[in-house]
């Protein structure tokens, strides 16, 4: 199994590179961070010699880089079976706190690189077998989230477009999965952000390990949908229950203490 991880050096892609080692994958990672990459291949090649771990630092939302790294991967006969799209960002504050740099730049990362590089990879992918792809989304694309809105929208957009690739890649052999997790401690300001929440942000998190050795099998079972833990999947259904505005106003109650909080420690 040849997989191709975006994002393979912040906390998710690497737990997620991790796993496919440890079921004998070969990998081939990519991330904006060059330096990070480098020590997630020594680790995983110390830990894993049996897996064939290849990387390519690359910014995916440069045309060009993202070009050259499958150019690459294809001079290397690199067929892949399985995509991770990881690579996302976020940036703490409300719409007209940000400016507006950084909302273009999550819509560019979140939405216009993942599909660029789904669309890529999917032409050059292993035909004569079935091919896996999961799209990580979020469970913030369960209802509409003031102070987070761009972030919860382009998740969303990710949701419903994965929904839709599914039905229509089917005939190819193509099988799609969207994994929809609540809080990951992947970062520093992650812990931050889960910690300003109180009970709320730690019920909803999820155990990097756990959820990536269950998104893989899950995919490979040619499931649609996960989203980690009951709460979670309560909160899920409960978003589409009621009226969007009403979900608005309620995530928008939550979000305006937990985010002031957040933002007052750092």
């Amino acid at each position: 199994m040849n997989v191709f991880i975006t994002g393979a050096a912040g906390g998710l892609g690497r737990a997620f590179a991790v796993e496919c080692a440890k079921r004998g994958y070969h990998l081939f990672l990519t991330d904006i961070n060059a330096k990070g990459l480098a020590h997630i291949q020594s680790g995983l090649k110390r830990r894993y010699p049996s897996a064939k771990v290849h990387t390519m630092a690359c910014d995916i939302t440069d045309g060009a880089q993202l070009q050259a790294l499958l150019r690459y991967a294809k001079e290397r006969s690199f067929r892949f079976d399985m995509l991770l799209n990881v690579a996302g960002i976020d940036y703490e504050g409300g719409f007209m706190q940000r400016d507006s740099a950084s909302i273009g730049k999550i819509v560019r990362l979140n939405i216009g690189a993942t599909l660029d590089v789904t669309h890529r990879v999917l032409e050059i992918r292993n035909h004569d077998l079935p091919f896996f792809i999961v799209f990580v989304s979020s469970l913030a694309s369960s209802a509409p989230m003031p102070l987070k809105a761009t972030y919860a929208a382009s998740k969303r957009f990710l949701l419903d477009f994965s929904c839709a690739l599914r039905q229509e890649l089917k005939a190819d052999n193509v099988s799609v999965l969207t994994l929809c997790p609540g809080g990951l401690a992947t970062t520093v300001e992650a812990v931050q952000g889960i910690a300003a929440q109180g009970f709320m942000g730690s019920a909803t998190s999820n155990a990097l390990e756990k959820i990536t050795r269950k998104t893989i099998d899950k995919a490979l079972k040619g499931r649609y949908l996960y989203i980690p833990g009951f709460l979670n999947r309560t909160l899920n259904l409960l978003g589409k229950a009621v009226p969007r505005s009403l979900a608005a106003r309620l995530v928008y109650l939550r979000w305006k203490n937990a985010q002031k909080q957040w933002l007052k420690t750092n």
